[in-house]
C-alpha cells in the first residue's frame, strides 16, 4: 500500500474500521497500520478478517479481528469493548460496514430495503454511539463515514443504498454538530466505482467501465489507495479544523453521469 503522506503520520492513535477487512475499508486499515495507527478490524465473518489481521500485525502495529453484525448493539457493545481493551482506547472510528445489490425499486421487497438501510445508516450509528465515550476520552476523537456517490443523482437500481448513504450523509452533519463540543471532528468520504473493489467486480458491467472513463474527467475510476489517502487526510491533523464535511472522491464523475452501473 502506497501513500503519499510521512511516515508515522497517525503514529500513536487507535482506529476501530468497521468492514475492515475487504475491499475499501481493508485498504484503509492498511494504509493507517503503514502510518502507525493500531488498528482493530471488525464483520460479520471471521474469514474476511483473518488474512488482513495478519497483514496489519506485520507491519508491526497492535491489530486486532472481532466479529459483529453492526445491525445488532449487543453485537457492537462487544466490538468497541474488545477493541479498546487490546489498543488500550479508541481515538478514529471509520464505519465501513455497508451492503449493496442491484434492484430496481419496483423489483426490491421491503426486506431487501431495510437490510441495506439497516447495515449502512443504522450500523454507523449504533457503532458511532458505542463509541463515543472513547471518542470524548480521547482528546483528539475522529468518526469517517464511508458514503458513496449514488444518492447524489438518481442512480437506477440503487433506491436502497442511495437512501441509506443519503442519511450517512445527514448523520455526519448531525454528529459534527452535536460532538464538537467534545473535540471530535465527523466526516465522510464518498468514493465513486473503486477499481479492485467486490461492488465493481459484482455491480459495474463491462459496458459501464468504458461508460465511466468516458464521463469521468479524469479519464478512470479510483483506486483503494485513493480513496484510502483522503481517509488519512481527514482522520489526521491535516484536518484538525474540518469537520461535517462528505468529501466526494471520484474524480468528477458525478457531476457527468446519474447511471454509471449501466443498467
Amino acid at each position: 500500500m502506497t501513500t503519499v503522506f510521512a511516515t508515522g503520520v497517525l503514529a500513536g492513535r487507535r482506529a476501530l474500521i468497521t468492514g475492515g477487512g475487504t475491499g475499501i475499508c481493508r485498504g484503509i486499515a492498511l494504509a493507517f497500520a503503514a502510518a502507525g495507527c493500531d488498528v482493530a478490524i471488525s464483520s460479520r465473518r471471521a474469514e474476511h478478517l483473518d488474512p488482513t489481521v495478519a497483514e496489519l500485525a506485520a507491519l508491526g502495529v497492535r491489530a486486532c479481528a472481532v466479529v459483529g453484525d453492526v445491525r445488532k448493539p449487543d453485537d457492537v457493545d462487544a466490538v468497541i469493548a474488545t477493541t479498546v481493551s487490546t489498543l488500550g482506547g479508541l481515538d478514529i472510528l471509520v464505519n465501513g460496514a455497508a451492503g449493496n445489490f442491484v434492484a430496481r425499486a419496483e423489483d426490491l421487497s421491503p426486506n431487501g430495503f431495510g437490510t441495506v438501510v439497516d447495515i449502512d445508516l443504522k450500523g454507523t450509528f449504533n457503532v458511532s454511539r458505542a463509541a463515543l465515550p472513547h471518542l470524548r476520552a480521547s482528546g483528539r476523537g475522529v468518526v469517517l463515514n464511508i458514503s458513496a456517490t449514488l444518492q447524489l443523482l438518481g442512480t437506477i437500481g440503487q433506491s436502497h443504498a442511495a437512501a441509506a448513504k443519503a442519511g450517512i450523509d445527514s448523520l455526519t452533519r448531525t454528529l459534527a454538530v452535536e460532538w464538537g463540543g467534545y473535540g471530535i471532528r465527523v466526516n465522510g468520504v464518498a468514493p465513486g466505482p473503486v477499481d479492485g473493489t467486490e461492488g465493481v467486480r459484482r455491480l459495474v458491467s463491462a459496458e459501464a467501465r468504458q461508460v465511466i472513463a468516458a464521463q469521468c474527467p479524469l479519464g478512470r475510476m479510483a483506486t483503494i489507495e485513493e480513496i484510502a489517502d483522503a481517509s488519512m487526510f481527514l482522520c489526521s491533523d491535516a484536518a484538525r479544523f474540518v469537520t461535517g464535511v462528505t468529501l466526494v472522491v471520484d474524480g468528477g464523475l458525478w457531476l457527468r453521469s446519474s447511471s454509471t452501473l449501466g443498467i
